[in-house]
C-alpha cells in the first residue's frame, strides 16, 4: 500500500514561477517539485557570481589595453624625437659607441678630479714628509746593514728595484716621458738583477755587470747632478738607481763573506783581465745601443720629431746651456745620432777604466770611490735646498719689500700737508708689518725708509742683506 502524499505547502497560488506552478498542480510531478526549486537556487547563484567575474575580466582587459596602448604611445614620441625610423645594426652601433664616449667622458672627469685632490698642497705636503722619512731610514738601513750583515745588501737593493721601478714607470707613462726607461741605466739595473738571481755563476754577466755599475752608471750621479734631495721622490729613485748598483758589486767583491759560495763566478774571476773585462762589457754594452738605435730612433722617429716623446738624445740636444747639447748643435743634422751614440760608447769605456785597473783589485780604492760619488750626491742635495728655497724666500721678501713700498707711497699721497713724511711712512709701515703672515723674525732684516723717496730704489746695504738672506 502506497504511503499517503505529503501535504501540499502551505503557500497559495501564484506564489511561483509559472512553470512551477504547474509542476504544483500536476500530481505526477510532485515528487520532482523539491528539486526543481533547488535548481532553479543554484542557477541563480551561478548566474549571478558568473556575471561577476565576467565583468571584473573585461575591467582587468579594458586597464590593460590602456596600458599597453600609452606604452606604445611613449615609444611611438621617442622614436619620433629620436628620429629613428628602425632598429638597424648601424644604429645600434651608434648608440653604444655614443654610451662608450659618455663613459669615458665621467671616468676622465672623475680620473681628473682624483688626480686634482692628489696634486692638492695638503697631499703634496704629506707625500713629502713621507718621502723624506723612507728616503731618511734606507740611508740609515743602509749604512747599518753594510756593517752588521753585508750579505743582505744585493737582497735589499732587488726589493727597493721591484718597488721603485714599476713606480717610477708609472710616473714616466702618465708624463710621456718613459722613452727615457729605455737609457742605460734601466738595462743595466736589469741584467743586476739577472745575475743575483738567474745566472750567479756566470763570470761574463758577472765582469760586464761589475764594470758597467761602476762606469756609466756610478759616473751618471756626476754627468746628470743626482741629488740627495731626501723629499723629492723622482730624486731619490735616480740616485737609488745609479749609486746602489756599484755599492752592491763593491760589497760582493770586497766585503761579503764567502761570497763565491753564493756567487760561484768570483772563483773564475779573481783576478781581473782589463782588456777582457773592457771588450765584454763593450759587447753587453753594444747590444743595448743598436736596441736603443732600432726602436727609438728608428721604429718611433715621427714621435720624438713631433715633440710627443722625449728621449736623452731630444733632450741633451734641446739643452743648450750644458756641454753635450752645445756639441750636439755644432754637428751637421745627419751626423748627430751617429755622434751621440759613438760619444756614448766612449764615455761607457773611459769611465770602466777605473773600475777595471784599480777599483776591482783594492777595497780601500772601492770605498773611496764610493765615498766620492757618493759626496756628489749630497753637495747637489745641498745646493738644491740652498738655492731653491733660499731664491724662493728672496723674492718672497722682495715681494714684501715692494708691497710696504707701495702702501708707504699711498699713505704719502694721501695724507694732510701738516704731516710729515717720514711720520707717515713709519706709522703705515709699523701697521702693514703687524697685519703680515710671515714671522716678525724676518723683518729683523728690513731697514724701513725714514721718506716716500728712498722706498723705491733699495742701497747697496739692502742688495748685501739680501744676498745673504
Amino acid at each position: 500500500m502506497a504511503s499517503p502524499r505529503p501535504p501540499s505547502p502551505p503557500f497559495g497560488r501564484g506564489y511561483f514561477s509559472v512553470p512551477f506552478e504547474r509542476f504544483v498542480r500536476d500530481e505526477t510531478f510532485d515528487q520532482l517539485t523539491s528539486a526543481f526549486t533547488l535548481l532553479d537556487t543554484v542557477e541563480t547563484y551561478f548566474d549571478s557570481h558568473v556575471d561577476l567575474l565576467q565583468r571584473k575580466l573585461q575591467k582587468h582587459s579594458d586597464r590593460l589595453k590602456m596600458k599597453a596602448e600609452e606604452t606604445f604611445k611613449i615609444k611611438d614620441l621617442k622614436l619620433k624625437d629620436l628620429k629613428i625610423k628602425d632598429l638597424s645594426g648601424d644604429l645600434l652601433a651608434d648608440n653604444l659607441e655614443r654610451e662608450i664616449r659618455n663613459f669615458k667622458l665621467k671616468l676622465s672627469t672623475r680620473v681628473t678630479s682624483l688626480s686634482a685632490s692628489w696634486q692638492s698642497a695638503k697631499v703634496v705636503r704629506t707625500r713629502e714628509k713621507v718621502s723624506f722619512f723612507i728616503g731618511v731610514m734606507t740611508l740609515l738601513g743602509s749604512a747599518l746593514m753594510f756593517g752588521i750583515a753585508p750579505q743582505w745588501v744585493h737582497i735589499a737593493y732587488t726589493v727597493m728595484g721591484l718597488y721603485l721601478l714599476p713606480l717610477r714607470f708609472y710616473q714616466y707613462k702618465k708624463r710621456a716621458w718613459h722613452y727615457f726607461l729605455f737609457d742605460l741605466c734601466y738595462y743595466v739595473t736589469i741584467l743586476n738583477f739577472i745575475y743575483f738571481w738567474v745566472f750567479p755563476s756566470s763570470p761574463a754577466l758577472f765582469v760586464a755587470c761589475y764594470c758597467l755599475s761602476h762606469g756609466s752608471l756610478a759616473s751618471a750621479v756626476i754627468t746628470w747632478r743626482n741629488s740627495l734631495v731626501f723629499h723629492d721622490q723622482d730624486k731619490v729613485t735616480s740616485l737609488f738607481i745609479h749609486i746602489y748598483a756599484p755599492f752592491s758589486f763593491t760589497v760582493i767583491r770586497h766585503f761579503y763573506p764567502n761570497a763565491e759560495e753564493r756567487f760561484p763566478a768570483l772563483k773564475a774571476v779573481g783576478d781581473l783581465n782589463p782588456w777582457k773585462a773592457l771588450l765584454l762589457s763593450g759587447a753587453i754594452y753594444a747590444i743595448w745601443q743598436i736596441l736603443y738605435w732600432k726602436f727609438l730612433l728608428v721604429d718611433r722617429r715621427a714621435k720624438i720629431e713631433s715633440g710627443q716623446r722625449t728621449t736623452s738624445f731630444s733632450f741633451l740636444l734641446n739643452d743648450k746651456r750644458g756641454a753635450i747639447g752645445r756639441s750636439l748643435s755644432a754637428v751637421p743634422a745627419p751626423y748627430r745620432e751617429a755622434s751621440f751614440m759613438g760619444g756614448q760608447f766612449l764615455y761607457a769605456i773611459l769611465t770602466e777604466l777605473p773600475a777595471v785597473f784599480l777599483l776591482y783589485r783594492s777595497s780601500f780604492w772601492s770605498a773611496v770611490f764610493l765615498l766620492a760619488i757618493f759626496s756628489v750626491s749630497v753637495w747637489n742635495g745641498g745646493g738644491f735646498y740652498i738655492e731653491v728655497f733660499g731664491r724662493k724666500f728672496e723674492r718672497e721678501l722682495e715681494a714684501l719689500r715692494k708691497e710696504i713700498a707701495e702702501s708707504s707711497a699711498r699713505s704719502s699721497s694721501g695724507a694732510s700737508g701738516a704731516s710729515t713724511p717720514g711720520t707717515l711712512s713709519r706709522g703705515t709701515s709699523h701697521t702693514d708689518l703687524l697685519s703680515l703672515n710671515p714671522p716678525l723674525e724676518a723683518f729683523d732684516l728690513l731697514e724701513l725708509p725714514s721718506d716716500s723717496s728712498s722706498n723705491t730704489t733699495p742701497s747697496v746695504d739692502e742688495n748685501e742683506s739680501k744676498k745673504d738672506i
